[in-house]
């Protein structure tokens, strides 16, 4: 063997531990989304996310944001949350239920059927 496989590998020391993730504050956000609103020259959006350190996606949910004007400093809206976000969500969530109840009204449709055809059953093999 050579001398480098004899050698032990050591851990990098150059190795950081996992970054913590990133905070941004909805100015910070809007202002990098207006930014971006505002380039129109071909290659532009992609000197902005290389000088500001971000993902296009990210880039591309905050300008989504600016348009629906819910820009937030992060996911959690510490309970502040405005009555027309209020009104999507329960606008949701009565679309799921009511969904959730249709399933459970033709499983108990089903249910009732197969009650039926198995008393119909009993009763001709009695006869």
């Amino acid at each position: 063997m050579t001398d480098t496989a004899n050698k032990k590998i050591e851990k990098d020391p150059e190795v950081t531990q996992k970054a913590a993730r990133r905070r941004f504050t909805a100015d910070y956000k809007r202002r990098i989304a207006l930014e971006a609103e505002s380039c129109s020259e071909p290659g532009e959006i992609g000197a902005l996310l290389r000088r500001e350190g971000i993902y296009s996606s990210v880039l591309a949910k905050w300008r989504r944001q600016l348009r629906e004007e819910s820009l937030s400093s992060s996911k959690k809206s510490n309970g502040k949350t405005s009555p027309a976000d209020q009104l999507k969500r329960l606008e949701r969530e009565n679309e799921r239920l009511k969904e959730k109840l249709r399933h459970a009204e033709l499983i108990i449709d089903v249910q009732k059927k197969v009650s039926e055809m198995m008393q119909i059953r009993s009763h001709e093999k009695d006869d």
